[in-house]
């Protein structure tokens, strides 16, 4: 089969299309005929080994998994012993352990949810890891019905499903991006959107119940003072440095939540097929659409993660295979 691989950390030159076996489905794994996958950022950090502190998860030296990508939507082609709710023909979609990026993977069944009529495999494989990231973020964000939330970095793939859910929610929305991308977050709900070239959101008056920070473009201290008092303010990363990236500003939060009347919190995503379904289910009712901005297919998914580097995509790249 056909796979987007990589022997060493590095740009996109890195990834290379090439031959690899079949994987087989172990106990509790289905075989997924991959027909959509989509970039993200976790993606380009496992290309990139970047911050140097992954290593020690993905490998010091080299990847551990040569094969890239982690969204996953597509056809069950086989079922290994053990499973009992998929059968073959059955459309997924799900986060795998890296090994995306290809023609056919094998992964727990435990991870995916069955793609509703409707839903395309293109819509599917950019839902798993920004749709349950945003998902996530507004639930511990505690976004509901007449919260006034702000999102920082609106306009990336996270971002536009949230701004998208937290309407869905009955949220009143303020949105941050750069210029070009005022336009498509004022079509996909927002109340107000912030262009930051243009104006400091975080020296308004204005004053939200949680604040989902994509972006980490200002310190803490800036972002605290835009939260009401009992506000949440929700970390995902920011601009950090080449070895612990985002970790002093997730410490932060941790060391300084206990000596604030505002919660603190640190994002820290994890595949959850509950929430892919109410995305799957929010996506067939039209609440929600995926913002795709481009399709290559797979033997292009370098230039995919070069475009997402340089480019900063509106919304989703999606791969189709």
């Amino acid at each position: 089969m056909k796979a987007i691989v990589y022997k060493e950390y590095g740009p996109a030159d890195v990834l290379r299309c090439a031959d690899v076996p079949r994987p087989q489905p172990a106990a509790g794994e289905v075989l997924v005929r991959v027909r959509a996958s989509s970039v993200n950022f976790g993606d380009w950090a496992a290309m990139r080994g970047s911050p140097a502190l992954i290593r020690t998860a993905m490998g010091l030296r080299r990847p551990k998994a040569e094969i890239l990508g982690r969204d996953v939507a597509g056809v069950v082609e086989a079922v290994g012993p053990g499973t009992s709710r998929l059968k073959p023909g059955d459309r997924v979609c799900g986060e795998s352990s890296q090994r995306a990026y290809a023609e056919y993977v094998a992964m727990p069944e435990a991870r995916l949810a069955v793609v509703p009529g409707g839903v395309t495999f293109e819509q599917a494989g950019a839902l798993p890891l920004a749709g349950t990231t945003a998902i996530q973020a507004l639930t511990m964000g505690g976004v509901g019905a007449g919260t006034k939330v702000l999102v920082n970095g609106a306009s990336g793939g996270v971002g536009t499903f949230t701004v998208q859910l937290a309407k869905a929610f009955g949220a009143h929305v303020s949105a941050v991006c750069s210029t070009r991308n005022v336009e498509l977050v004022r079509s996909l709900g927002a109340d107000e959107v912030i262009d930051y070239t243009e104006q400091d959101f975080a020296a308004t008056r204005e004053r939200y119940d949680a604040v989902l920070d994509y972006a980490g473009s200002r310190p803490l201290k800036a972002m605290r003072r835009i939260l009401t008092p009992k506000g949440v303010y929700v970390a995902s990363t920011s601009a950090g440095g080449p070895i612990l990236g985002p970790i002093p500003r997730l410490l932060a939060t941790v060391l300084g939540n206990p000596f604030v009347s505002q919660r603190l919190r640190q994002l820290t995503a994890r595949p959850n097929v509950a929430d892919l379904e109410k995305l799957l289910a929010l996506t067939a009712d039209g609440s929600i659409a995926p913002v795709i901005e481009r399709e290559l297919p797979l033997s292009r998914a370098a230039d995919a993660l070069r475009a997402f580097e340089t480019e900063h995509a509106q919304g989703k790249i999606v791969l189709k295979v």
